[in-house]
């Protein structure tokens, strides 16, 4: 993995997208986004891998993860329409030896522009979600830059290498596949937020109504995080979103169509509230890569606050700052405490003692903390043995 490049603060919106009402199935709810103009010079198509795959990076470090499926953008230049590429199979094996069934697909970059006859073409293949995971398990992932005491000569020298994390794919969420096949896919439908139980599990976006058709079920193949996935095993309901009418307020078909479109309008605001924990909190955005004149690539950090929802996620920006691409994972609360100590500790150059303070604890506290979150690798053996 690489480190984290340059970033700026921003906050995720849905510029130029609408909601739709919401559809509940169980505990899993899924709210239609609407876009009454779509994006034609901009497409999503999918390419299936569908195992594990080993990511090269810049930096010589390496990404390991089971990957689905990577989507490719296909743009122009001169904003003419652009066909989708459409769904690209892998060919089975027909090899009978064992080591076939366990082949590990080996990649270049996350995001990497894609060539016919050794001359870039305007498509870029990059691998969803993963390019987020990346930046979050590169977060300071080259540990103390500062030579203390306090710290272990391996991590000084190697840094906290390897760094690992635990999900859940979608499949494995009791009622999302059950809810993906009845649920009806709307006209001019680019994208989905995703609840379980009520509890925000994610947004997806896509330039046009075609591709989100062709990529509507790669959310069973999508990454979740723990809450997710015990609220969905927990829970067999939802509360139900009912703003009943006001009949005193009904007295003809014109006040009838008022009424509705202000129940309209409260079931939007009151779903943008409950995904407010996406839309109402700042990020740090990362440039991945321009496609074209209008669009570019980027990957988003939370702020990592404690007691609060965080997301990590991609967002293909366009025109005008409209949302053409976006899909997001919501942290576990240990996955939230792993960035919160990490970045604590980096903003204070790495010394426990003036961390520990900023977290209104002490020294011997923090350690604990370090070693519960799994850094314990990061302490010398003297301190393991005080905190144990």
């Amino acid at each position: 993995m690489s480190a984290p490049t340059s970033s700026s603060r921003a906050t995720i919106t849905l510029n130029g997208l609408s909601l739709g009402a919401s559809q509940l199935w169980g505990s899993v709810r899924l709210v239609p986004l609407l876009r009454d103009q779509p994006i034609e010079d901009l497409r999503l198509s999918p390419q299936c891998w569908g195992g594990p795959t080993a990511v090269s990076l810049p930096d010589h470090t390496t990404y390991s993860a089971f990957i689905p499926h990577a989507f490719v953008a296909s743009w122009s230049h001169d904003n003419t329409p652009v066909a989708s590429l459409g769904t690209q199979l892998a060919h089975a094996s027909t090899s009978k030896t064992n080591n076939q069934h366990f082949q590990v697909r080996l990649a270049h970059r996350m995001a990497k522009r894609e060539r016919q006859r050794g001359v870039a073409v305007p498509r870029l293949r990059f691998l969803p979600l993963h390019t987020a995971f990346e930046a979050y398990l590169a977060l300071h992932f080259a540990g103390p830059d500062v030579l203390r005491r306090e710290y272990s000569a391996q991590v000084l020298s190697s840094g906290l290498s390897p760094r690992v994390e635990m999900v859940t794919p979608g499949a494995w969420l009791p009622g999302l596949e059950e809810a993906l096949r009845v649920f009806e896919i709307r006209d001019g439908q680019v994208g989905v937020l995703l609840f379980v139980a009520d509890a925000f599990a994610g947004a997806f976006v896509v330039p046009h109504p075609e591709d989100y058709r062709r990529l509507h079920r790669t959310l069973l193949t999508d990454c979740y995080g723990e809450l997710v996935y015990c609220y969905a095993c927990l829970y067999d309901g939802a509360a139900a979103l009912v703003r009943p009418f006001r009949a005193e307020n009904i007295g003809s078909i014109a006040d009838l169509r008022v009424e509705l479109a202000r129940a309209r309008a409260d079931w939007t605001a009151q779903l943008h509230n409950m995904a407010g924990g996406l839309f109402e909190q700042e990020v740090h955005m990362q440039h991945v890569y321009r496609l074209g004149k209008h669009y570019r690539l980027h990957r988003f950090l939370p702020e990592f606050r404690l007691k609060t929802e965080n997301h990590i996620g991609e967002l293909i920006s366009g025109r005008d700052g409209e949302t053409a691409y976006l899909k997001t994972f919501r942290l576990s609360e240990a996955q939230v405490r792993r960035g919160y100590l990490l970045s604590v500790l980096a903003r204070h150059d790495w010394d426990l003692d003036a961390a520990a303070k900023a977290m209104n604890t002490d020294k011997l506290e923090l350690c604990k903390r370090l070693e519960r979150a799994g850094f314990g690798e990061l302490l010398r053996a003297h301190l393991r043995r005080a905190v144990s």
